[in-house]
């Protein structure tokens, strides 16, 4: 015997297929979420790390198949670490120092007196048409890594255990200090007249305490304080200006390529808002951590305005045309020309 099924039977049937097909392509994509991994170097309390945690929050909130798990204070690794790891697709987004080991135009991001207040730097480093950042997506992108956001967290300056010789002029200080690994720091604070040491982030605390070195040119107030003066080392803090924290947010470009378009736009939407949410905080409690400091029993110096002028001055003079010789007179001329 043969049924003759009506057309409004047929479609619900149709539509009962639809559904069921909808649905088990739902459950598919639920069960295939992206498990990206997050990595950093600041402390646990740090607020860059309460930035990534934020970061991933929001991506996750999203509900685009993307989940988020945030490792920081050097647990996957050092920054030069993991800045290979990105690269290699072992790591998805990082947050940290771009050395300049894998390409030396990333040397611009050790360029001394670049900026020499909030509005400077929010205009050379926040701003995504600047020739800073500019230099910075393009170089990042042909090794394999894509720029999303970079932080300027403020000044990085001398964290030491007794006061530096000469502290406030270009006089002999007759104190060795550690330096990251860069030619032009390295040179810099010679010219400011500091021995140096090169030492890896990791290791600046140990070297401290150990007295290996007896300073160390690396951090802004707020490190300095949750690193150093919560933990009882060091006691003063020299206030250079010369270089900028930068901690960068970028992506493997192989986790690039696996995200749809959904996905990217959640991506940049969250770090961008993030990346404006941690400068306008590093902004506003700069004093907090100075007072902090002087609190835990720091000293906190900064030259007079004639004084900084000077050393600013010196070192532009001196360094600057060097740097023409690592990044290349093209890229040197770009930033320049945003800051004339």
């Amino acid at each position: 015997m043969t049924t003759t099924v009506s057309p409004f039977v047929r479609g619900l049937l149709g539509l009962s297929l639809a559904s069921l097909t909808a649905l088990t392509l739902s459950t598919a994509a639920h069960a295939a979420d992206l498990r990206l991994k997050f990595a950093g170097t600041l402390p646990v309390e740090h607020q860059g790390t309460k930035t990534m945690e934020e970061i991933a929050a929001a991506i996750e909130a999203a509900d685009v198949g993307l989940k988020v798990t945030v490792f920081p204070a050097n647990q996957l690794g050092s920054g030069e670490e993991l800045f290979e790891d990105t690269i290699r697709g072992n790591i998805d987004f990082s947050m940290g120092f771009v050395y300049a080991h894998k390409d030396p135009t990333f040397e611009i991001n050790s360029m001394p007196y670049l900026a020499g207040d909030w509005d400077e730097m929010q205009a050379v480093l926040r701003n995504h048409d600047s020739a800073f950042n500019q230099i910075m997506g393009e170089r990042l992108d042909a090794i394999g890594l894509k720029l999303l956001e970079n932080n300027p967290e403020g000044f990085a300056n001398v964290v030491a255990t007794e006061l530096p010789k000469n502290w406030d002029t270009l006089d002999s200080k007759d104190m060795n200090i550690r330096v990251w690994s860069s030619n032009v720091v390295n040179n810099t604070m010679k010219e400011l007249g500091f021995n140096t040491t090169t030492i890896a982030w990791a290791d600046i605390f140990p070297a401290l305490q150990s007295g290996i070195v007896d300073g160390a040119e690396c951090c802004t107030k707020q490190a300095t304080y949750t690193v150093f003066a919560k933990s009882g080392v060091g006691s003063h803090y020299i206030s250079y200006n010369a270089f900028m924290e930068i901690s960068t947010f970028y992506a493997s470009n192989k986790t690039w390529e696996k995200l749809n378009e959904e996905q990217r736009a959640v991506v940049e939407k969250a770090f961008a808002e993030a990346a404006d949410g941690f400068f306008e905080w590093n902004k506003e409690n700069d004093a907090t951590f100075e007072k902090e400091l002087v609190d835990a029993g720091y000293e906190v110096l900064t030259p007079a305005p004639e004084k900084a002028a000077a050393m600013r001055d010196h070192v532009r003079a001196t360094i600057w045309p060097q740097m023409a010789e690592i990044v290349g007179a093209e890229v040197l001329d770009r930033i320049r020309s945003d800051l004339d």
